[in-house]
């Protein structure tokens, strides 16, 4: 087959894909609407439905108790969940959709093992005091996904012999196991402030306000917008580089850029919301399983359910052992392990 015709032949599949249509979109939008209700209403103060609409209408009819427990709690509680339940959702489909691997996460190319060190290390010597105003905890988590991403992705290119994603894939680890071991090391040596670790690691959405809700907002809206902007190429990339090449795409150029924007995303969700395990994979399968496989279906309602299924996760945190409160990491995780290993199961038989 002739480059020409092989262009044309990707051309005519990736246009036969399906389009988001309203039906999906309308049933995403409710379980997000649904499920920030569920958030703002569940808590140890009872607060109707009636006062919470009041609340959002902005009147001064609201009683200044409970308005100050949803405006300065539960509001920008459930807006932090949804955020970083869209953007872990969507960096999990955008790192499927570059790597082609099913099982793929945000976390592949060492974010989480990244961000738990910069946050460690902040724990441990910095004393969770403000720098220049800003904690230092998220900006060192941030800081430490991102350089674990960016070894990562230095030492996957300097790499001969292997295909670049797997390349990619084997650097993420090696450098995760790293990063893991000097976490461990430094732990180890700082005993006392293991607890504060472990309860950072393990993930949570408490927030005195909405400060923390301003710092992920940025990021979060441009990473989405990025990958949401690159669902089409990353159909593209399914079918393989060579024939996305053909087009006169770059595919090491798309798979740079859809990486870039998911880590940022993923960055900035994990340093304000610890490392929340299993999000990039139980959404992302669920919509394919739901809605089809093609990814200007599933980066949109990636963002919708990412967004509604966290939400519903750190409920449940708030709830299932009232009045303490699990981590959220721990919830996601009792869903998540057993369905990844459906996946894993249903993958290799696809595959066999």
């Amino acid at each position: 087959m002739t480059a020409q015709a092989t262009a044309t032949a990707v051309q005519i599949r990736i246009a036969g894909l399906p389009r988001l249509r309203w039906m999906p979109a309308t049933i995403g939008v409710v379980a997000v609407l649904a499920a920030c209700l569920l958030g703002v209403l569940v808590g140890p103060a009872h607060i109707s439905v009636g006062v919470v609409l009041q609340a959002l209408a902005g009147s001064t009819n609201v009683d200044p108790g409970q308005s100050s427990i949803l405006w300065q709690l539960r509001f920008p509680r459930v807006v932090l969940g949804a955020l970083v339940g869209a953007m872990l959702a969507t960096a999990g489909a955008g790192y499927q959709g570059v790597f082609r691997n099913p099982l793929a996460d945000p976390y592949l190319l060492g974010a989480a093992a990244g961000a738990n060190l910069g946050a460690t290390l902040a724990i441990a010597f910095g004393s969770n005091a403000p720098l220049i105003g800003v904690n230092v905890v998220p900006l060192a988590a941030f800081i430490g996904a991102g350089a674990a991403v960016g070894a990562a992705y230095a030492l996957g290119r300097t790499v001969t012999g292997v295909r670049s994603t797997t390349a990619l894939i084997l650097a993420g680890v090696a450098v995760a196991t790293f990063f893991n071991a000097v976490q461990t090391y430094v732990q180890q040596t700082q005993t006392d402030t293991i607890r504060q670790v472990y309860s950072w690691i393990l993930g949570r959405l408490v927030t005195a306000g909405w400060d923390g809700v301003l710092l992920v907002l940025p990021y979060v809206v441009v990473s989405l917008g990025v990958i949401a902007l690159h669902r089409r190429l990353l159909d593209a990339l399914s079918v393989g580089d060579e024939e996305v090449t053909s087009l006169g795409i770059s595919a090491r150029r798309v798979r740079l850029i859809v990486v870039v924007a998911a880590t940022l995303g993923t960055a900035a969700a994990v340093a304000i919301a610890g490392t929340i395990a299993f999000v990039g994979i139980i959404v992302p399968h669920t919509v394919r399983l739901l809605f089809g496989r093609s990814y200007r279906v599933v980066i949109p309602l990636s963002v919708l359910f990412g967004a509604a299924f966290l939400v519903l996760a750190d409920t449940a945190a708030r709830t299932v052992v009232s009045p303490a409160e699990l981590s959220i990491g721990v919830v996601t995780a009792f869903i998540g392990a057993p369905f990844f290993i459906v996946v894993m199961r249903s993958t290799r038989a696809a595959e066999l």
